[in-house]
This record gives structure tokens, sequence and C-alpha cells, in this order.
């Protein structure tokens, strides 16, 4: 099954627009966030003029239709991660999701002689929160090494995942920078053969492969919706049932109370124990949305069609002298990190912009990868499911223009 990408454009009216007088608009930024489908706008249009109400706990017509559709969506996103409704938690970004299972799992479970390994290639989210549990609890924060072609050390995380001490392995599916995939068929059963539970951040993962929580048996996996086409202010946890159950509530507040008195409170088992206030009801239009239309495109056709663009990247960016590319491992995901020789990633990313490519620029939010290469940024194409064969030749030209206006 291969995309009418013709097709497929039709359905994001954003991408019709000329960005500067006779610059077309070229979205190279979607590991940043995606951008949306007709079918997510009117999703969430519909359910604001015709059936919006907070949900939960409303009796009325409207509150039950709200109601319907929220909780639809959990049933989606549960069906989309072959998982179980319960399992799921609504936050309002994968962000949000690691730092519930930091402060919720983390801080009554970890001590001063216990260790949580994470890799050198994750972004800021899975790794930030992880530092604070560490000053928190005593606990010791361990790295395991990335190769130079951007694959994960297995070595490395051998020896650091059976040091006896780790309770918490967290890394990525896949590297918003490198685009590396990680193994995780190898790595979760490893890690709970030590003794270690897992957190995955999927955030990159779920847009370019299929994700089967009964398959890979993570203890966590956390992803957002505006990276699959969906709205921004949603974020999903998928949590085992018995660690979820086991886990103290880490916000107080509406919606997930059985029972309040002066003299204490009673909670909702999970996932509404987490999901303190009133949720991101339209958000969820949307994201019910999103998943029926990557589900009617195919995510296999999908990765197949990004996959078919990174390889053309590649070769594109190979034929211009002085341009480096990051993160060559095989059946990686579609980003494509490089430096040019003659000009600053913020310069590369500041030109393309007037030729109308827009592409990401900086360290994005992984640091400590960037020095582990020895850079302070990189420029970072990255692409999805409405991007074409032609788009990559007009970065190509573009890259290899600014290479020349620096000569």
């Amino acid at each position: 099954m291969s995309l009418d990408v013709t097709a497929v454009r039709e359905d994001f009216p954003i991408l019709a627009q000329e960005v500067y007088p006779g610059k077309p608009l070229v979205f190279l930024d979607s590991a940043a966030s995606t951008q949306k489908p007709r079918q997510v706008i009117e999703a969430m249009n519909t359910l604001m003029t015709e059936d919006y109400s907070n949900v939960h706990r409303g009796v009325h017509l409207l509150s039950q239709r709200s109601t319907d559709i929220f909780e639809g969506c959990r049933a989606k996103v549960a069906a989309f991660m072959n998982a179980r409704e319960h399992e799921i938690v609504f936050t309002k970004n994968a962000t949000e999701s690691i730092n519930l299972v930091a402060q919720s799992w983390g801080r009554p479970n970890l001590g001063p002689s216990d260790e949580i390994l994470v890799t050198e290639l994750e972004h800021h989210a899975n790794l930030v929160p992880w530092q604070l549990l560490c000053e928190q609890t005593g606990a010791t924060l361990v790295v395991t090494k990335v190769l130079d072609d951007g694959a994960l050390d297995l070595d490395d995380f051998r020896t650091k995942i059976n040091s006896g001490n780790v309770r918490l392995f967290a890394c990525a599916h896949v590297s918003n920078v490198l685009g590396t995939v990680l193994p995780l068929s190898i790595l979760i059963p490893e890690a709970r053969a030590a003794g270690a539970l897992t957190l995955i951040d999927g955030s990159q993962g779920v847009t370019h492969r299929k994700v089967d929580m009964a398959a890979l048996q993570p203890d966590f996996y956390v992803w957002t919706a505006h990276k699959l086409y969906g709205p921004t202010g949603l974020g999903l946890l998928y949590g085992r049932e018995a660690l979820l159950a086991a886990m103290p509530p880490w916000q107080g507040g509406g919606a997930m109370i059985a029972s309040v008195s002066f003299q204490g409170t009673t909670f909702k088992p999970a996932p509404y124990k987490f999901e303190a206030g009133t949720p991101a009801i339209v958000e969820a239009a949307g994201l019910s949305a999103a998943i029926d239309w990557v589900d009617s495109l195919g995510i296999e056709a999908i990765a197949a069609h990004e996959a078919a663009l990174v390889a053309a990247t590649h070769e594109e960016l190979a034929q211009i002298e002085g341009v480096t590319v990051y993160g060559t491992t095989p059946d990686k995901a579609s980003v494509v990190s490089f430096l040019c020789d003659k000009a600053h990633a913020h310069d590369v990313g500041t030109l393309l912009d007037r030729a109308g490519i827009a592409i990401r620029v900086g360290h994005h939010c992984a640091e400590p990868l960037m020095h582990r290469f020895g850079q302070s940024s990189m420029a970072r194409a990255s692409f999805a499911a409405y991007n074409t064969l032609e788009e990559v030749k007009t970065l190509g030209a573009a890259v290899r223009a600014v290479q020349e206006f620096f000569a």
C-alpha cells in the first residue's frame, strides 16, 4: 500500500500557501509538531459548535455527548496501542506523563541505593524529571552511551543495566535528533530480567511505527497528540495495570475523587485518579479524528513513504561538499540532522526560511546529545506523510545555495 501524497496534501489547508512571494511553504519541522488535517480541525469545531459541555458530571444531553466523545477517545487510543482502556491516562503532554510517573511511582519507590538508567540521546523531557527525582530521593542517574552512527551502545547498556541497582530504565522509542529507532524488543526484556521497570518516550515513535503494548510489554509508554497530526494540550500515558493501581494520585482536585470530607478524601481507581480537573475535551475529539486519519492511510504506508524521503535526503545532502549528516543507523525514522561547514545552523535555518523551507535549528531539547557529538546546535529536517520528493530536492538546492553563499 502506497500513499497518494497529492490526496494527502489536500487534507492540510496550511500547506497551500506561499510564506514569502513566490515561495510555497515546504514544511520540514514535523518532529516538533505535525500539521493538522482538516478532519481534525472539523472534529474539534463540530464538538464546539454542536456538542460541547463539561464531561462526566452532567446529566443533560450535551454533557453526555461530550463525555461519550471524550471517553471514546480513550477507547480509540487503547485500540491504537493494543492496550486496555483503564491503562490509558490523559495528561496535557508527554512531559507531564513522564513527570507523573517520576512523582507518583518514583518518589515512593526509590532511595539512595537505587539507579535510574537513561541514554545519551534523550530529549530533556525524559531526562530532567529523573534528575529532579534523584535530587528528591538520593537515587543516582546513570547514562548509557551512543555510538558514532547514533545507535545505542548495547555492550554499555548491558553492563549498566546489570549493575544490580537499576530500578528504572527510561529511553526514547525514536531519537528526535538522530532518528535512531531503539531496539525495544531487546532493551525491554533485558531491563525486566535485570529487575528494572521501563518507561518509553514514544513521542517520536507513534508517528512512524506501529506500537503494540501487548507485544512490547513496557511498564510505561508516553506520547503526545500533537506529533500524531492531533492538537496540542493532550498527552497520553500507558501504564501497566498493577503499577497504576499501586501508584498514589499526583495532583488533587475535581474529577479524580470518589468522596471528599474535611477529614479526608478517597479517590477513583486508575486512570481517573490521575486526571484532576477539567480535561482537554475538545482536544480529545481532535485526537480521535487524527487516529482515524492515520488508520485510513496505514501507519506502515506512512513509514514506507517517510523512509523513501529520508533516503533521498541523505543522498541529496551527501552530494553537497561540507555537509555532515548525524544519525546514520539503518531503518532510522524520518529525522535528518545536519551541519554545514560554511554556516552556523541558525544561519542555515534563517536562509532556508527565506526560501520557504521550515526546518528546526538549535539543540532540539537534547543538549547532552549535542555535547556528545561536540556541537552546540544542528539543523534538522523532519518529514511526515504530506512531504514529497520534490520538497527534498528543494531542500537540497537551498542547502547548496547556503554553502555557496558563505564560500
